[in-house]
């Protein structure tokens, strides 16, 4: 047994380091500093929205989107074969508005549920070559929103990745979760996409040019994947010369989340599903970050249980939680997540486990369609 410990507290080292590494070099993302635009290029932009029985959120938002402080833009709303009152709100606010841009969808045999169907209708009818895609859920945090995120189409960078925040709700444990979630993966792909290597985006908040999306003929190559109209196009399409980053204040975008663990457990099964068809790279250093999170509690928990060179295991776990603590405490700060930093610990370790059963439940059967 003296032998079996000896072998897992060398490991243990190993572990920490992996894992430490990923808070001290590859999360560049808490070192960043976010820079406000200052390029005097407004491009004309297309404001994308796809709808599927949202009448009540497009209720709320569109009059938020119609706010936006930009010279020249349009909003295109897709209505995505909606069984709620979606199409009248539509057509009632286009009515009004003559920027706004009306696309009704009707189910399709060959692409029956598909997000990425509709999506591709839309950017078809947009007027503009530059498009800015949010959901009908999601409120700008500022009326610069627009401005924000298409200030970045400088040089050669064709791809805006943007932060889509979530509502606080106060006195909620599984809106801290939520949104703790949302700001450890904004960490992961702000910093690989500052490192060079762009990954993800987030449909909530993500900018392209229609050159892009035809030149990587659109979703067509990931059409039959149910979920990845955002992080697999990026995933596909981003290059270190052509995605920009933008996680200023004014960029970001609030959404409504979803208030039962059962609902939020059927849409991340959605989104977890799509990593299976990420670049072979990426999985392996999301993987390697992943399993020596897992790790690093598992050893640790044994070498602890079993009194071995507990001083010297203790000291490595303090060592590693500072790193950590660190690097998503400055990028929550960013983010204006601050809140989340306190439930730290805890909730990390019930997302491995969360996230252990998603990848084991997707194995078994196929996440829905989107809606």
């Amino acid at each position: 047994m003296e032998v079996v410990l000896t072998y897992l507290f060398y490991a243990f080292i190993g572990i920490v380091a992996i894992n430490s590494s990923y808070y001290l070099f590859f999360f560049v993302f808490a070192f960043a500093k976010a820079k406000k635009a200052t390029s005097s290029y407004l491009p004309p932009v297309s404001l994308i929205v796809c709808s599927k029985n949202e009448a009540e959120n497009l209720r709320r938002n569109i009059p938020h989107w119609l706010a936006q402080k930009y010279a020249h833009f349009e909003i295109v709303l897709i209505n995505d074969a909606s069984r709620d009152e979606t199409k009248d709100v539509i057509e009632e606010f286009a009515e009004l508005h003559p920027s706004i841009v009306q696309v009704h969808v009707e189910n399709n045999e060959a692409f029956w549920g598909s997000k990425k169907y509709a999506l591709t209708l839309g950017i078809k009818k947009a007027s503009h070559d530059h498009l800015l895609f949010t959901d009908a859920d999601c409120t700008p945090e500022s009326a610069y929103w627009i401005q924000e995120m298409s200030n970045h189409f400088v040089g050669k960078k064709e791809l805006i990745l943007g932060y889509g925040a979530y509502e606080k709700i106060k006195g909620s444990w599984l809106n801290k979760l939520i949104r703790f979630e949302t700001v450890l993966t904004a960490i992961q792909y702000f910093s690989y996409a500052i490192a060079g290597r762009p990954y993800m985006g987030v449909g909530r908040n993500l900018a392209y040019t229609t050159n892009l999306f035809y030149e990587q003929r659109g979703f067509i190559d990931h059409m039959k994947v149910q979920s990845g109209d955002d992080d697999l196009f990026v995933n596909q399409a981003g290059t270190r010369e052509n995605v920009a980053v933008n996680f200023h204040p004014d960029s970001f975008t609030i959404s409504t989340p979803k208030k039962t663990f059962g609902q939020w457990y059927t849409q991340k099964r959605r989104h977890v599903s799509t990593s299976s068809h990420y670049r072979f790279m990426d999985k392996f250093f999301l993987g390697l970050f992943y399993t020596s999170q897992l790790l690093f509690f598992v050893v640790a928990i044994l070498l602890l249980a079993f009194n071995y060179q507990w001083e010297w295991v203790a000291a490595m776990i303090g060592i590693r939680y500072l790193f950590s603590w660190i690097a998503i405490g400055a990028s929550a700060n960013k983010l204006k997540e601050k809140d989340v930093i306190l439930l730290y610990p805890i909730n990390e370790l019930f997302l491995l486990f969360f996230q252990l059963s998603i990848f084991i439940t997707n194995l078994i059967s196929k996440p829905n369609r989107w809606k």
